[in-house]
Order: structure tokens, then C-alpha cells, then sequence
């Protein structure tokens, strides 16, 4: 099928363990929500603009949104994935995590010497957007990897019958 299958509407024959990592993203995006919120608390000064504190709930909120919706659409209603706004979608939350998790882990050296529970949690989000922007990056791969694969879908949606 190639990149029609990009196209295509509906949910592609994908392995069951992409469940898995979808589920993961998402428990990792909770706790990365719980520390942020954390360290802004800790922040005396107000909410700061510059904080990476602040980047981490926006990835946190995206990452419900797309894979949320996502986990939704696959079971409720498969004739509304549309895959080009989930490839979008993906690719997004690619991107956001590393930008997250990279500011954060600079953010965590600086704030470790003025004080160390403001550091540690900015490393411990850090850490974990590490490991979901791994697993985001295997399941965007897996992914594609499925869509061009997949030689059933006409690229139409299904008529329901």
C-alpha cells in the first residue's frame, strides 16, 4: 500500500503490545504532571515563564490528548482515525518530549546547587520524558511501519454495513 496507507482511515493492524507503550506514555505523562507541578510549587517567586516546568505540563497535556484519544478511537469508534492526524499527532508529541525533557534536564543542573528539591524533581522529570520520548519514538515507527504495511485499507471510510 505504501504512503496511502498514511492516508487511510481507520485503525491499522498494529501488535497488541503498542497498547502497552500507549498506556506507558500516558502513566509517564501523569507523573511528569505530579513533579512539574511539584517543583513550580517549591518556586517562591510566582510561576516563572522561563521555567521548564512549565514545558513539561504542556507535553503532559498534549501527550492525554493524542494518546487519549488515540486509546479512545481505536475501541469506541475506528471509523474516526483518521491516521494522517495521528501521524501528526505523533510526530508532535516526538518532538515536545525531547524539547521537555532536554530543557528540563538543563534546568535540573542549574537549580541543583540553589536548591535540590526543585532540582531533583526537574531530573526526575527529565528521566522519565527520557524514557517516553523513547517509547514515543518506538510507537511512532511502529506505526508508520503498520500504516504502509497494511494492504486492506481503500483509503474510503468504512460505510458502516
Amino acid at each position: 500500500m505504501g504512503m496511502r496507507g498514511l492516508t487511510a482511515v481507520g485503525v491499522p493492524p498494529q501488535p497488541h503490545w503498542l497498547l502497552y507503550i500507549k498506556v506507558a506514555v500516558l502513566v509517564l505523562a501523569v507523573i511528569v504532571i505530579a513533579l512539574a507541578a511539584w517543583a513550580m510549587s517549591l518556586y517562591n517567586g510566582g510561576y516563572p515563564g522561563g521555567f521548564a516546568g512549565g514545558m513539561d505540563h504542556f507535553i503532559a497535556i498534549l501527550s492525554f490528548a493524542v494518546y487519549g484519544s488515540a486509546i479512545g478511537l481505536e475501541f469506541a469508534a475506528p471509523r474516526f482515525f483518521y491516521r494522517i492526524v495521528y501521524l501528526v499527532g505523533y510526530g508532535l508529541t516526538v518532538i515536545f518530549w525531547l524539547a521537555a525533557w532536554a530543557w528540563s534536564a538543563s534546568s535540573a543542573s542549574a537549580w541543583i546547587s540553589w536548591s535540590a528539591q526543585i532540582g531533583g524533581a526537574l531530573a526526575g522529570c527529565a528521566a522519565l520524558g527520557a524514557v517516553a520520548w523513547i517509547l514515543t519514538m518506538v510507537h511512532l515507527a511502529r506505526f508508520i511501519r503498520a500504516c504502509t504495511a497494511d494492504t486492506v485499507s481503500s483509503g474510503q471510510a468504512p460505510s458502516g454495513a
